[in-house]
């Protein structure tokens, strides 16, 4: 009898193992690499710096650091750029220039399992905003960078990480959120609509057990939840022909926050080419939020996003 439950328990295991591997590996970002430096003529090639940072458990991260075209202005303001899904710190180069034009400082970053920087078992929205963490952290290390006035950008999942981190801390002066969705499990019901998983059984253990390896749950996580508590300026931006996450999210987002606003701009999901002409706006935003929103010292206002196993 006894034998017979131990080689039970092991198949459950052992279907469980599976499952987990099957899950993880279904759901992991595609790796997007880049190896050239950006060339673009609105900016000097010696202002751009390659870096790497000490991420979370002792990975790498990727950057690239470009200094503001206007160095008798430092210590200069700083924006953290963190990309989306699948993507990395390359194409987010189109908000380099104007940000660049206007003094300030930027550090873009891949992600852990993105780009030049380490790779993990998976990686996560909590993920994203440790690293987003590890970056800021490092910037303020950096001479010639004022700490007190640091700002995220963010787009898509990366923009759900800057809301997560600043929900937590009060330790930027402005976020700008990039095509951020409204709740993580109505991306992840789509998401798998789309592959044509029956969610009643297969759905649903896949956003539990996704929910459990990433040690949050989709409500902890969701915008819909952190942005209220996010208090500092807020510009959410979204495209009015974005596809993947509905421009009703930004609506429903901008309606939970009453210092957030709302651009909307011609465009899809990715933005890139939609944002070219809105770079005076974003620049416009950030100095009215850096010169007025009063940021603490580095701290947690409710203890760390959960540590992930």
């Amino acid at each position: 009898m006894i034998t017979e439950v131990a080689f039970a328990a092991a198949g459950v295991w052992g279907l469980r193992a599976l499952a987990h591997r099957a899950i993880v590996l279904g759901l992991r970002a595609p790796r997007l690499r880049h190896d050239q430096k950006p060339v673009d003529p609105a900016v000097a090639p010696e202002a751009i710096n390659e870096v790497c940072i000490n991420g979370p458990r002792a990975r790498r991260l990727f950057g690239w650091l470009v200094m503001p075209a206007l160095p008798h202005l430092q210590p200069a303001p700083a924006v953290l750029v963190m990309h989306g899904w699948g993507a990395n710190a390359a194409t987010m180069w189109p908000v380099v220039a104007p940000l660049h034009a206007a003094g300030f400082a930027v550090l873009l970053m891949d992600a852990r399992c993105h780009g030049r920087s380490d790779g993990e078992a998976f990686t996560s929205m909590p993920r994203f905003a440790e690293d987003i963490a590890a970056g800021l952290a490092w910037l303020r290390t950096r001479s010639g960078i004022d700490g007190n006035r640091l700002v995220l950008l963010g787009h898509s999942v990366g923009a759900g990480a800057t809301l997560l981190h600043a929900a937590h801390h009060d330790d930027v002066c402005a976020v700008i959120s990039l095509s951020a969705f409204a709740h993580p499990s109505e991306m992840m019901r789509r998401f798998l609509a789309e592959k044509r998983v029956p969610y009643p059984v297969i759905g649903w253990y896949v956003m539990h057990h996704v929910q459990r390896v990433i040690g949050a749950t989709f409500e902890e996580i969701a915008p819909l939840a952190t942005l209220p508590r996010v208090r500092c300026p807020v510009l959410l931006v979204h495209g009015r022909s974005d596809t993947t996450v509905p421009v009703d999210d930004a609506r429903r987002l901008l309606a939970t926050c009453a210092h957030a606003r709302l651009m909307l701009v011609d465009g899809g999901h990715d933005l890139r080419d939609g944002l070219a002409v809105h770079g005076a706006e974003l620049v416009e935003f950030l100095h009215s939020a850096c010169a007025t929103f009063q940021v603490w010292p580095p701290a947690n206002r409710s203890g760390l996003v959960r540590q992930n196993v």
